[in-house]
């Protein structure tokens, strides 16, 4: 993995975290990059970049001692990407992910060319969020 792109997907986990990046600039700036997703793993609490060739970055989240609720709340979770989306003033991607966290959600995939965030619960429950046009 070259320097680079590791400091491209710092930047953009950075950016989410701090609110300097929204979601459609850190997805053009990692396709850009040569990236085609990422999944966030809230149970490790990692997540990793996957470039199209190959290879991938494995980046630390912020620190959390929240686990994951048992059960997935599809609705609840869904209820955070319409907050998220809607970008008010209150929000936070921290608060979204403790939210979605107690929600039951341990994590998510996020497919560039699928066009689409697939959130799974700790039993492979699942809610598919396509990305807005």
């Amino acid at each position: 993995m070259d320097a680079q792109r590791t400091a491209i997907a710092e930047t953009c986990l950075a950016g989410a975290y701090d609110g300097s990046l929204a979601f459609p600039d850190i997805i053009g700036m990692l396709i850009a990059a040569g990236f085609d997703g990422y999944a966030v793993d809230y149970r490790r609490n990692v997540t990793t970049y996957y470039l199209a060739e190959g290879g991938c970055v494995v980046l630390d989240n912020r620190p959390s001692d929240q686990p994951v609720a048992a059960a997935f709340d599809a609705a609840g979770v869904a209820a955070q990407i319409k907050w998220a989306q809607a970008n008010p003033p209150d929000y936070s991607y921290s608060a979204f992910c403790r939210n979605v966290r107690a929600l039951g959600c341990a994590g998510y995939l996020v497919s560039f060319p699928g066009r689409r965030v697939l959130y799974f619960g700790r039993t492979a429950e699942t809610h598919v969020e396509h990305f807005p046009r």
